[in-house]
């Protein structure tokens, strides 16, 4: 407590005014969450309308692909908050899932499709469902649509205030007995008892009924999206159906997440053929790799998607949307915002106004911004939105509290002394390396936990040591964390080395430098 005192009083008055002046500065401030769920409404305060968004918006992009925190869900989520806006355009837009909180895919997990074809007709059905109910909501009727929400009330699916879970569930009750008994020796037959399928509650099926069931009402499932699609022309309105989070959604099964997305992608080739019923699927690009590993014939036909993609311009775009949205740094540093955002110049210099212009002094280094990017970049070199707002707040953080510990208002009139910035980064590093790698790969745990405090650069020798194995499988291994961004590859094969970036070393605990194994001097 005396040094602390003893720190305090060897400030000027002066110094000490400006530091108290500053912190009360910065706890105004907020630069929003690195989660767009978090953030629904705020984004359309940070989004700037790109090409791609131009595209997406204009119906030419279906599927929307990028890495973890690129930016997918901050889309998803603008889509859902302008809906008022597309239905001036005649484009109804429904979420499939959740936007927050568990997953729809939730109960069924335990005891998920055992097929493709159980999967199909699971999605098939379930979108059935999501865009009659959408139709009703908004009193959208023909001849043809009221066989479907007939067919779809006998089997109770149209009933009100039943959550997208409870819709699923009953959707996977009804898809497991269809399957069961259209396996039967002589397929389904009618139940003259009932009115229906025996053994089903409804009449909906996976292929056309034969005559016998046709003429008692039984529909496939196929056939109930042409009817939908036939009033959709009718009335001239679209219908978009927007699927997220499919990485949280099988999260603990890999295998699982593989067979439900390439049913769904199968579903989305079937629907090519509709003009007003269209899939919007926001898909990270670690899962879409994965389950195009094995093969895919229908991929050549995957055409009308976009990969989001940051350059450095963008990403400091994207931070001075959001350090410009607080007022009192516009009246503080007298800013012109909308100069600013439409000049990346200005962009540039303002940050400058803003941030010390180097984390680590001497000619060689990097100036604070990109110091920014490439600290939050993996193995790839890629840096995505969601890690470098986590930065831009842990700075802040960083900032106030050491401001509040008595230290001195930044040099030169600046809003972040020099010191914070790595002080940010193991925040962000943690986050990181527990939310994505230990959280969504647990199989590759307990290899990278034995690198704590290891050197940033290993060998294969090193690895094979650090892991107690051989050389071609510390190779192996070390390639699968290649391809989730861990590692990066350098040299060739007889002078390989594995290089973990920045973004990972503060978590781990990582040196600098080049690993040598117990036979090296």
């Amino acid at each position: 407590m005396r040094e602390r005192n003893r720190r305090r009083l060897a400030i000027s008055p002066a110094d000490r005014i400006c530091a108290m002046e500053r912190v009360e500065l910065l706890k105004q401030l907020s630069f929003g969450t690195q989660v767009a769920e978090d953030e629904t409404h705020a984004l359309a305060r940070y989004f700037v309308e790109t090409h791609q968004w131009n595209r997406l918006a204009n119906g030419e992009i279906d599927l929307i692909r990028g890495d973890k925190g690129a930016g997918k869900s901050a889309i998803y989520s603008l889509l859902m908050d302008r809906q008022s806006e597309f239905f001036d355009e005649r484009i109804l837009i429904v979420g499939a899932e959740n936007p927050r909180g568990d997953t729809v895919f939730k109960d069924i997990i335990p005891h998920p499709p055992t097929s493709e074809t159980e999967f199909v007709a699971l999605w098939k059905l379930y979108l059935l469902i999501l865009i009659a109910k959408e139709l009703r909501e908004y009193d959208i009727k023909s001849s043809a649509s009221d066989i479907v929400f007939k067919s779809l009330e006998d089997a109770g699916f149209l009933e009100k205030d039943v959550s997208r879970s409870g819709v699923l569930r009953r959707v996977q009750d009804y898809v497991r007995k269809l399957i069961h008994l259209e396996a039967l020796e002589g397929g389904l037959t009618f139940d003259q008892n009932t009115g229906m399928p025996a053994g089903l509650t409804g009449r909906i099926v996976i292929r056309e009924p034969h005559q016998e069931l046709a003429t008692h009402g039984v529909v496939a499932i196929d056939s109930l999206f042409d009817r939908l699609e036939t009033t959709l022309l009718t009335v001239d309105i679209k219908i978009w159906i927007l699927l997220d989070r499919l990485d949280v959604a099988f999260i603990e099964d890999h295998a699982l997440e593989a067979n439900a997305l390439r049913a769904l992608l199968r579903v989305y080739g079937d629907f090519r053929k509709y003009e007003n019923i269209s899939l919007k699927i926001f898909l990270r690009e670690d899962i879409w790799k994965r389950i195009m590993q094995p093969g895919y014939r229908e991929a050549s036909h995957l055409i009308r998607y976009d990969n989001l993609q940051w350059t450095s311009q963008s990403l400091l775009n994207l931070l001075m949307r959001r350090i410009l949205d607080n007022q009192v740094i516009l009246d503080e540093f007298q800013i012109d915002r909308d100069l600013v955002l439409g000049d990346a110049a200005e962009q540039v210099a303002i940050f400058g106004k803003l941030f010390p212009p180097q984390v680590e002094q001497g000619p060689q280094k990097a100036t604070t911004f990109n110091w920014m990017v490439t600290r939050c970049a993996d193995s790839t070199g890629k840096t995505a939105p969601r890690e470098l707002i986590h930065l831009l707040n842990s700075i802040l953080g960083q900032e106030i509290q050491r401001l509040e510990k008595g230290g001195k208002a930044a040099a030169d009139g600046k809003l972040f002394d020099r010191s914070v910035s790595k002080a940010a980064l193991p925040a962000v590093s943690n986050a990181r390396l527990i939310q994505y790698l230990y959280a969504e790969y647990p199989n590759q745990r307990e290899f990278v936990e034995k690198l704590e405090g290891a050197k940033a650069e290993q060998t294969p020798e090193s690895l094979a040591e650090i892991w107690d194995t051989d050389r071609d499988k510390a190779i192996g291994k070390a390639n699968e964390l290649v391809e989730l961004g861990f590692f990066e590859a350098r040299g060739a094969r007889g002078a390989l080395t594995f290089w973990v970036p920045f973004l990972y070393r503060d978590a781990l605990h990582l040196v600098q430098g080049l690993a040598e194994t117990d036979g090296e001097a």
